[in-house]
């Protein structure tokens, strides 16, 4: 696999662990009402993404690191689905959006898959 995705792959998800706290009300808003502690869910998710992203980077954390991200992505899954059906918006290009976000998920386990 080439190094350069598998340093993109990291930066991505350090970059977007990090804007879960600099953010954190936008993630807030996808939060699936039936879970508890929002705010720290949104941290603890953002922590997991930094922190496996980063750990994919170097060759002896990067398995670990790899199926941190795919455990991550199951965990935040329901946030997805939530995002889709709660959706009252007449944005067709939005709703087209958000049904493409759930096989993307699958492509992202995917693609961690690949550094396992």
């Amino acid at each position: 696999m080439d190094e350069f995705w598998k340093y993109f792959m990291g930066g991505l998800y350090v970059l977007a662990g990090l804007l879960h706290f600099l953010k954190p009300k936008v993630y807030m808003k996808i939060m699936p009402p039936y879970l508890p502690y929002h705010k720290e869910l949104v941290y603890l998710s953002g922590v997991c993404e930094a922190a496996f992203g980063a750990l994919v980077l170097f060759p002896t954390t990067q398995s670990i690191g790899a199926w941190g991200l795919i455990i991550t992505l199951i965990g935040v899954f329901p946030a997805n689905i939530y995002m889709l059906t709660s959706y009252k918006g007449k944005r067709t290009w939005y709703r087209i959006a958000l049904w493409l976000r759930l096989p993307l998920q699958l492509f992202l386990i995917y693609w961690a898959w690949l550094y396992i």
